[in-house]
């Protein structure tokens, strides 16, 4: 893999610190310094205003806006939803002297900007050299509250250093936002209202008619206030205040934000303007300060049941912490119905769509840290389940046809060959209710709503696929598998495996609920019309699917025809050649044995225990030298794989740029939003790779191994109510309940009951162990 680090933050265990400002990297650090909480967030983006290059980012999960899209053919999509620029509720400006504060423009010195993951703040400082000789130390500091989903806060303290006089501080709410995909705006604002030193503005956007209700309040101490007076432009809001200030005192001015959005919503305007102000009249007593203690204690419970601890490796302790507190800013499931991006809310690549990375990559993390997440992901898909039906009719197909690329069910991807190609959604919702299951045992949300789900997408795999003239088995011709390199081929062999698995997953499920929940089966049966032969035919199906395969050498065909394909070695392509889709014509990238990301070996991690050592061995001796790795989430699954089969130091290489894949911009896009996905590919590439966990077999599974470059390392897991707690050095694993009940594990094969006691053994440095055997 032809990537390098672009090293820049400085290497902190608990922090990302950034000394200095660059701005032919301020794009990069406006994505690492990004702040959510699964409702909103915002990008690092200077809130006192920025002359030079910027994206400055306001977003909320699930408010979208929508463009027609010309659709040539039945089945095509005619519009494409985005998650869409929203307001700018930091908006800040600051002068002095008659001076504008403008880091493009301005002269500053001692810059700095911290993230700080156990606080849940960011804070910058700069001492501010005015050009009439003022001096004033400035330090910024916001954030986005993990507890209160409605709430962002900021605080700016300015000192003057060598004079006394005015300092002009404008804070308001800036509907102005450019969407830079789209380059305009979409909002207009129906109504606002001054009060006190704050304001309140609705504002709607241009073509769905989402709307979004903001407003702030302002508290100043330190300085006397000369002057208050409101400010009303056509999309901003704000106050104007005049401060008077002492040389060598601190002057605090701070901001507490509600911002809250209707989406789909019909009440009229009134109505929702007045569910706003109830919520602005429950924050109208709490301060910057209760904020941020209760940001601190929410990170703290976190860190102590979530933290990754490695000894040895400062670069990989910060990358894993930064991985660990992105997925929790991303997605916590206090707000049902939300799905996680492939940029989270710290930009507008990919739209601010999910894909099916959200179950294959992403539920993993929330299964063993977060079930009550794991859960709320699922029920997006529950939710969405009728637009799923819609979708499967348009490209006529019964049940439930998982959009590719979506931001509220509807499918939101304009290129068919994805779109009406890649069927592997469907699979990977299934994957999920049948992980989640085995992980967290909800049988009350799986006998309910995931039997219905199960059943519906199971319709569409029966009614889109065909069965073959000469083999006489059933696949699915024109397809597009999770290896993109590979264009309307016939029979991929990860989603005919994968709808084979559905088929008798959903079968099983279905028989269980005979004995175990009568009831909720005749509701399942009666809602979605199912009748018994369709549970004969997916039989059928399953037993038929064809799966390309070689007897001979034990490798699967990734699909029909593949090993015939012109080879080309993948290390001949000069690295100034990547990324190939932007370098190659399109049409060129299909006629190779070259494959994107892992596809064979994906289905190979995801159902591990039912395939020998040997086979994932062969498989990826054939597989890995063809991957160019072009998918952020590809060398995670790699590395995992090559830990298991012994190539321990191949592991390690796959793994290294894992965790800090956007803190040392190693692809060159971190500029437009964090890899959020990939995030949780490297948590898995630690917890599954040098962990040796396995979830898919019976009960769990471990077998750790550990870099050689680490003294040490420690992960914990939370299991059906426990926390389980892995420690692993050169010599030895330790194993121990640190919260809840006894656990059943698999430890290197072995059968292991760990309690609060916990259990100690040698660590198996050179012996390749299947995890799951």
């Amino acid at each position: 893999m032809a990537k390098v680090a672009d090293k820049y933050f400085k290497v902190d265990p608990w922090s990302v610190v950034e000394e200095g400002f660059d701005p032919e990297r301020g794009r990069v650090s406006e994505s690492i310094f990004a702040l959510g909480n699964e409702y909103m967030g915002v990008r690092g983006y200077p809130e006192e205003g920025y002359g030079g290059d910027t994206l400055l980012g306001s977003y909320f999960n699930g408010l979208y806006e929508e463009m027609p899209v010309q659709g040539h053919y039945r089945g095509t999509i005619r519009s494409l939803r985005f998650m869409v620029n929203a307001v700018d509720w930091l908006y800040t400006r600051i002068t002095v002297g008659g001076e504008q504060l403008d880091l493009a423009q301005s002269r500053f010195s001692g810059f700095r900007r911290v993230l700080d993951f156990r606080k849940g703040t960011v804070q910058r400082e700069l001492v501010w050299h005015v050009k009439d000789g003022k001096e004033l130390a400035i330090r910024f500091e916001r954030l986005v509250s993990m507890t209160r989903s409605h709430v962002g806060a900021q605080r700016i303290t300015i000192t003057p250093l060598n004079f006394s006089g005015t300092v002009q501080i404008r804070s308001g709410l800036d509907f102005n936002t450019l969407h830079e995909d789209q380059g305009r705006g979409f909002w207009s604002v129906v109504r606002r209202e001054q009060a006190g030193s704050g304001a309140a503005m609705l504002g709607r956007t241009a073509n769905t008619g989402n709307r979004l209700y903001s407003s702030f309040t302002l508290h100043t101490q330190g300085a006397e206030v000369v002057r208050s007076e409101p400010v009303e432009q056509e999309h901003l809001a704000g106050t104007e205040l005049t401060l008077h200030v002492e040389q060598g005192q601190a002057a605090v001015v701070d901001k507490v934000a509600v911002n809250a959005a209707f989406v789909t919503c019909e009440e009229p305007d009134a109505a929702v303007w007045d569910e706003g102000q109830a919520l602005l009249e429950q924050t109208a007593e709490v301060s910057y300060d209760e904020l941020s203690r209760e940001q601190a204690a929410y990170w703290e419970e976190i860190w102590r049941t979530s933290d990754i601890r490695i000894e040895g490796d400062p670069e990989n302790q910060q990358g894993i912490r930064f991985c660990i507190f992105q997925m929790y800013q991303t997605y916590h499931g206090d707000n049902p119905g939300f799905n996680i991006g492939a940029k989270g809310l710290t930009g507008e690549a990919y739209r601010g769509l999910a894909f099916w990375d959200t179950e294959t990559y992403c539920l993993p993390f929330y299964l063993f840290n977060n079930p009550k997440a794991a859960k709320s992901l699922l029920e997006f898909r529950y939710r969405s389940l009728e637009h799923a039906k819609q979708r499967a009719r348009e490209v006529d197909c019964e049940g439930a046809f998982y959009p590719i690329a979506t931001i509220d069910g509807t499918e939101s991807c304009d290129l068919w060959q994805h779109s009406n190609l890649q069927l592997h959604v469907g699979t990977a919702v299934a994957y999920g209710l049948w992980h989640y299951d085995r992980i967290v045992s909800d049988k009350a949300f799986l006998y309910e709503k995931g039997a219905e789900m199960l059943v519906e997408i199971s319709r569409f795999y029966a009614t889109r696929g065909q069965w073959g003239q000469k083999s006489g088995q059933y696949g699915y011709f024109g397809v597009m598998g999770p290896d993109e390199f590979q264009l309307m081929v016939n029979n991929n062999c990860y989603i005919n495996l994968m709808a084979k698995k559905l088929f008798e997953y959903t079968r099983s499920l279905l028989e269980e609920m005979k004995t175990e929940a009568p009831a909720a089966l005749n509701a399942v049966s009666e809602k979605t019309g199912l009748r018994e032969e369709e549970l004969e035919n997916w039989a059928r199906l399953a037993e038929n699917m064809k799966i390309p395969y070689d007897a001979e050498t034990g490798i699967y065909e990734e699909h029909d025809g593949f090993f015939d394909m012109p080879h080309i070695d993948i290390h001949s392509i000069p690295v100034t050649e990547f990324p190939l889709y932007s370098h190659w014509s399109y049409d060129r990238l299909y006629r190779y044995d070259m494959i994107k990301q892992p596809d064979v070996l994906m289905f190979m991690f995801l159902y591990n225990s039912e395939y020998t050592t040997e086979a994932k061995r062969v498989n990826y001796e054939y597989y890995e030298p063809r991957c160019i790795h072009e998918s952020s989430l590809s060398p995670s699954i790699h590395s995992i794989l090559a830990a298991e089969i012994g190539r321990h130091e191949e592991a390690y290489h796959f793994f290294e740029f894992a965790t800090r894949l956007d803190l040392d911009n190693y692809n060159r896009n971190t500029r437009e939003g964090l890899h959020t996905t990939s995030i949780a590919a490297a948590w898995m590439n630690i917890v599954y790779g040098f962990g040796g966990l396995r979830s898919d077999g019976e009960g769990l599974a471990l077998a750790p191994s550990i870099p050689q470059a680490w003294d040490e390392y420690s992960f914990n897991m939370t299991y059906r109510g426990s926390v389980l707690e892995i420690k692993a050095d050169q010599q030895r694993v330790r194993v121990r309940v640190t919260e809840g009940d006894h656990v059943a594990i698999r430890l290197y094969g072995e059968n292991a009951e760990i309690g609060m006691a916990g259990v100690e053994v040698p660590m198996l440095k050179t012996t390749t162990v299947k995890a799951g055997s």
